[in-house]
């Protein structure tokens, strides 16, 4: 039997719903970051969902302190967000600063306290343009800093670094992920808008995986 010896960083979102199903025998806990991002409700009962089907322990962590300190369109309501591509260009006002890194040190404390040894982290090559807190570099460093930092030397696992969203995708249908229950649109309303820079990226990647979109757009 697989030793449950990871934590999960978990969204809701699309990718880290595929990372949460790749890896579920050996994830014990998964733990949302709720920094007050405009499509936070969302992806906490995306979560909550697929955390309660696999019968994983969820955690919820408040960071409000983020809103406050660290000002993002992704927290200054869907009037702040782009719409348009993915790209460096267009989404550079969505990088909120040094999330991942401060996400990951909280989360590898909560692993250490819980004699887990990997924490999980879902991010991909798509990301590497826009947020440095996403670059194979960063994981590096930061699995680096973790295993220094930590008695039993916790290390970071990202196996998304190098896939494309539409790869993702495909591993996802392959696993039998429902994405209905997957949430990425940074406006925050309760369907996808289909304009922002995640909505567009999400249509193009399920159209370019021959993958069934099942998402409900407020344009359509």
């Amino acid at each position: 039997m697989t030793k449950k010896d990871a934590l999960i960083i978990y969204s809701g979102g699309l990718d880290s719903t595929v990372l949460l199903y790749d890896r579920r025998d050996t994830i014990a806990l998964a733990v949302t970051f709720d920094y007050g991002s405009n499509h936070a409700i969302h992806e906490k009962r995306c979560a909550a969902y697929h955390c309660q089907l696999l019968g994983i322990e969820h955690l919820v962590i408040d960071l409000d302190f983020f809103r406050v300190n660290m000002p993002s369109s992704l927290t200054s309501g869907a009037d702040a967000v782009p719409e348009g591509r993915y790209d460096d260009s267009n989404m550079r006002s969505t990088v909120v600063p040094f999330r991942n890194g401060i996400m990951l040190s909280i989360a590898c404390g909560i692993a250490e306290s819980r004699g887990l040894h990997e924490v999980l982290m879902a991010n991909h090559s798509g990301d590497h343009a826009i947020y440095p807190d996403c670059r194979p570099q960063f994981v590096d460093a930061m699995s680096k800093a973790m295993q220094a930092g930590t008695y039993e030397g916790v290390s970071l696992v990202a196996p998304y670094t190098d896939f494309s969203k539409t790869e993702i995708v495909r591993r996802g249908a392959s696993l039998g992920v429902d994405f209905s229950h997957t949430y990425s649109c940074y406006k925050g309303a309760e369907h996808h808008c289909g304009r922002c820079g995640t909505c567009t990226e999400r249509r193009e990647a399920f159209s370019e995986a021959g993958v069934d979109d099942p998402t409900i757009y407020n344009e359509d």
